[in-house]
């Protein structure tokens, strides 16, 4: 094999590489984030769901944490937060919801899309 043939070889599968992984995780949300219906879906689930007993929608003093801004207690990447409905947070009022709304898992991913769209931005 040639080395111009072996170079393309290398640079083609560094292309794949590179395309599969260009530093932006994506995840279930990132599918909701230009869908006005999911948004609002996630939005009405987040009010009747955590805005209705402990998170708000302004941030207003309370001992739950306010989700709209950057400052996160345990983890603010999609899956962090998925991980903490699901699954819930030892010694606080978190419990844990699992999947446990209307359509499951695809609710709790409009809803952390919902937080997303409406995250201050961060520096």
């Amino acid at each position: 094999m040639t080395l111009i043939k072996k170079l393309t070889i290398i640079f083609a599968g560094l292309s794949l590489l590179s395309c599969e992984n260009d530093g932006a995780t994506s995840s279930p949300a990132d599918e909701y984030l230009n869908d006005s219906e999911a948004l609002k879906r996630g939005r009405l689930l987040f009010v009747g769901t955590c805005a209705g007993y402990c998170h708000k929608l302004t941030p207003e003093r309370s001992d739950a944490p306010y989700l709209f801004d950057c400052q996160w207690l345990h983890g603010g990447s999609d899956e962090e937060i998925y991980t903490v409905v699901t699954g819930g947070v030892s010694g606080t009022r978190m419990i844990a919801f699992g999947e446990n709304f209307p359509e499951g898992a695809k609710d709790l991913w409009k809803i952390i899309a919902f937080l997303k769209s409406n995250r201050s931005t961060c520096s």
